[in-house]
């Protein structure tokens, strides 16, 4: 039998007062606290400390719940919400501080905290350079011709999984909306353009339940239209200078050769 779970906000707070009592505020963050939960839904917890000797990440239960651990001191936390979520394009962190119930109570520090996730999520990410957006049609491109005539419905399903996450990556990056991959992708849709969203959502059902491809194949061709549109003819993508080695270098490690193409390339 599953141990039975206590109220959150209960589970925190032991989790705090346990773990991580000389932590100066915990965040207590996730679906738990947009009332989204599930049977299966964990904890995610983000602890700030004064200083620690690097920030870590640890999972493990408590009282029946699956609890994530993002540990961070003021610094390591400042450099994630100033400069990870913007270069990743996700802003987990800046979310689960801005939304966040404060553990063992707002203070000083956590409204700190919380108004500079406000102003990196307002901010919204880099704007994608000339070539990252070419880098990203051509990835699209390359996974429509994959799903008009796929070998199998095997295939198609697999190849239908990669396109979601970046088919909604491109939309979202394209547009200067943070981006967002897995189950968050419906919820950060819907608030950019809850008809897309509507439109996204359905495309992919046809594709995954009736394996028909064409609407996603008619969603990418529009979400790609105002950008140039399919991209395969012309593409090139240098490597950076550093990637060689000397005349005559014999590898001795798995790192000095040259990988095959991944399966999914062929």
């Amino acid at each position: 039998m599953h141990e039975t779970r206590i109220a959150p906000v209960e589970a925190a707070l032991e989790i705090f007062h346990a773990r991580h009592a000389g932590a100066r505020v915990m965040f207590l963050a996730g679906s738990v606290m947009r009332g989204e939960a599930t049977p299966s839904s964990d904890l995610d917890l983000v602890v700030v400390y004064e200083h620690i000797p690097n920030a870590y990440r640890e999972s493990f239960m408590h009282r029946g719940w699956p609890v994530e651990t993002f540990v961070n001191d003021t610094e390591t936390l400042d450099y994630f919400l100033r400069e990870g979520d913007p270069a990743s394009g996700f802003p987990a962190m800046a979310n689960m501080v801005r939304e966040g119930h404060e553990i063992p109570a707002p203070c000083e520090l956590s409204q700190t905290l919380k108004r500079l996730a406000a102003e990196v999520l307002a901010a919204g990410p880099p704007v994608l350079s000339d070539e990252e957006l070419r880098g990203k049609r051509y990835h699209l491109t390359d996974r429509v011709d994959d799903i008009r005539h796929p070998r199998n419905d095997a295939e198609l399903v697999a190849v239908g999984a990669q396109m979601y996450d970046a088919a909604a990556d491109f939309y979202l990056r394209s547009r200067g909306h943070w981006s967002a991959n897995g189950k968050a992708i419906p919820r950060r849709l819907r608030e950019a353009d809850a008809d897309f969203a509507a439109r996204f959502c359905a495309a992919f059902e046809m594709l995954f339940g009736e394996k028909r491809p064409r609407e996603v194949v008619a969603l990418v061709e529009e979400i790609l239209a105002p950008f140039g549109g399919f991209l395969f003819d012309g593409y090139k993508l240098d490597a950076p200078d550093d990637k060689r080695k000397p005349s005559g270098h014999k590898p001795n490690s798995s790192g000095d050769r040259q990988q095959p193409p991944g399966e999914g390339d062929v």
